[in-house]
């Protein structure tokens, strides 16, 4: 199928791609022939990128005077179609709302969704049904507005449970005059909508009024109120400074994207929400943000005149002209947070990588850590990994490791352990030269047969083990070396292959899955190191001196830890471990010299 890319105007709009009459994708551009030829170079593409190309057949553009045009009509597309490779936003059909019974005699206050609130009856929308809880729960704790449905206030003959926890003013049995209680009713809005210090500043005159016409009762309700709304400015998780602002952050990982955003009223956290997408496909995290906050506000009529994003982008006047033109709201995009929000910041960047943590399996992990090292190194399928080590202690009882990697992660049960024969013991090459040609033995199992090797060493190692491959039957693994970085700091190490050195991101998941490896074959071969050493020092002078037996053995050893602390030890000193007397002592201070 041939697609004519010459056609395309250069100017702002959408593009669909096309496969057997389904749209597969659509996205926004500021010059359409740019964006979509982009798709259809020859140079390296993703694997998201490559499918979309290898499977479209027809493309379709909709010019748009300007790009925030572009960016509306993009999302009112992807919502209507639901292209497979969008990103595509799982958001609650309905919101969560603060909902005022004002029709009904003595109003109530209850969590009630909608997809959009129609008049003054309802405050939000809220992020979370959880918020609108707590909301709910503080009003009834400060103003005593009635929870309860119509049906049971029409049927009550006395105060319900509500009344004794001072949650209710029990207007179902004439417990509060109508006109106080609506007065509580607008006073429980004004302090929804309005800041602390202005509800504060309201009670504060009414207790003076109340004291002045010597209601000293209604004076000292008035009083517990302040107390509770001061009790709950100190529960609550309150940035220092007044504030109004929605914090976005999205992280990116194995394939994965997490979402999170934490809207923030009055300086107090409202509500947060997360989101996970799956296999994503997106140019770069600008897009993605662009996605999440056009979908974000749809509903949306609470709009903040700030929104705080973790990442800079280019062109935050696209979104800033996208508020003016839709909601007619000036907003300011930022992306450095202040002292006072950085806390709440912080936690934002925190639930993106968590959400994507939560749901990641070790499979995930590794599987695409592997793919990744197949692009590094341009070879084939990598479902194995072998690490090799050596370690000794200058020169002596020397070690060396093979630890398996799979696509499952460590394969603790396929690891194994070499004794170094003493002539070679100290020498590095020659250890791993002989570790290797032991272990080609075993290849002729697939099962046991790697697909890469990593050697712990530098381009001598690494040439030597590659000549004892090469003259095996097992030439298509591959052999690559991972050398120590200046003064040994991790991320400045370098991976090298026969042809040169592999130019790998530090930050990439190959890069951190070659440390583990080597790091994990270092460990399992240290351990053996000291198993060595420790069974080693069991065979010493201790065998030969009477009256010590096993069990006294092994309570000096625990005790002196090695058999020089025995040696310099008193022989008062050595009577302290049980089961040693003066004759015992005398023997080992005369035997160990």
């Amino acid at each position: 199928m041939s697609i004519n890319l010459k056609k395309l105007p250069n100017t702002p709009g959408v593009y669909k791609f096309f496969y057997n009459h389904e749209i597969i994708y659509i996205g926004k551009a500021k010059d359409l022939k740019k964006r979509v030829s982009s798709y259809f170079g020859k140079s390296f593409k993703d694997r998201k990128t490559s499918q979309i190309k290898f499977l479209t057949d027809k493309i379709e553009t909709f010019t748009t005077k300007n790009e925030v045009e572009a960016l509306l009509l993009e999302q009112m597309l992807i919502k209507e179609n639901k292209p497979k490779f969008n990103i595509l936003l799982r958001d609650d059909k309905t919101y969560p709302y603060i909902y005022f019974s004002l029709d009904h005699e003595y109003p109530g206050i209850y969590l009630k969704r909608t997809k959009k609130a129609v008049d003054s009856k309802y405050f939000g929308p809220f992020v979370s049904s959880e918020a609108v809880k707590k909301s709910i729960k503080e009003i009834q704790k400060i103003f005593k507005i009635r929870n309860c449905s119509d049906n049971t206030f029409s049927n009550r003959t006395r105060p319900c449970i509500e009344f004794q926890m001072k949650r209710c003013s029990a207007p179902c049995v004439n417990k509060i005059k109508k006109t106080d209680y609506f007065e509580d009713i607008s006073s429980s809005k004004s302090f929804l909508s309005s800041s602390d210090t202005k509800t504060v500043l309201h009670l504060e005159t009414k207790i003076e009024k109340a004291v002045s016409l010597l209601e000293f009762e209604k004076a000292a309700e008035i009083r517990d109120r302040l107390k509770r709304i001061n009790l709950l400015k100190e529960e609550q998780s309150v940035v220092s400074a007044a504030y109004d602002v929605d914090i976005f952050s999205v992280h990116y990982e194995l394939s994965y994207i997490g979402i999170s955003i934490i809207v923030v009223r009055r300086g107090k956290i409202r509500g947060t929400k997360t989101h996970l997408i799956k296999q994503a496909h997106f140019q770069n995290l600008e897009e993605v943000y662009q996605s999440v906050i056009v979908n974000f506000y749809e509903n949306q009529a609470d709009i903040p005149q700030k929104i705080l994003l973790k990442n800079a982008l280019e062109n935050n006047k696209l979104l800033e002209d996208m508020f003016c033109e839709k909601y007619q709201k000036k907003v300011k995009i930022i992306n450095s947070p202040n002292k006072s929000i950085r806390p709440i910041f912080n936690l934002c960047k925190l639930n993106a990588k968590q959400v994507i943590k939560n749901h990641i399996s070790k499979k995930d992990k590794y599987s695409f850590a592997l793919k990744e090292l197949e692009g590094y190194l341009g070879s084939n399928e990598i479902n194995k990994v072998e690490g090799y080590d050596v370690s000794h202690i200058s020169g002596d009882n020397a070690v060396a490791s093979c630890v398996v990697f799979s696509k499952n992660g460590p394969k603790k049960k396929d690891y194994r352990l070499f004794n170094i024969p003493k002539e070679i013991s100290g020498n590095d090459v020659g250890s791993l030269q002989h570790v290797i040609k032991r272990r080609l033995k075993y290849y002729g199992d697939s099962k046991v047969k790697p697909d890469l090797i990593l050697i712990d060493g530098g381009k001598t190692q690494l040439n030597y083990v590659d000549k004892i491959i090469g003259k095996s039957n097992y030439k298509d693994i591959n052999i690559i070396s991972i050398v120590k970085g200046l003064d040994r700091v991790r991320a400045t190490e370098t991976i090298i292959e026969k042809n040169g050195t592999v130019e790998l991101d530090k930050h990439s998941k190959a890069f951190l899955l070659l440390q583990e490896i080597r790091d994990e074959s270092h460990r399992f071969a240290l351990q053996a190191l000291r198993r060595k050493k420790r069974g080693k020092i069991t065979k010493s002078k201790l065998d030969n001196i009477k009256g010590i037996g096993s069990a006294r053995k092994a309570k000096l050893i625990r005790r002196f830890k090695s058999i020089k602390n025995i040696k310099s030890a008193t022989k008062e000193q050595i009577m302290t471990v049980d089961g040693i007397n003066e004759k015992i002592a005398s023997s080992i201070k005369d035997n160990i010299k």
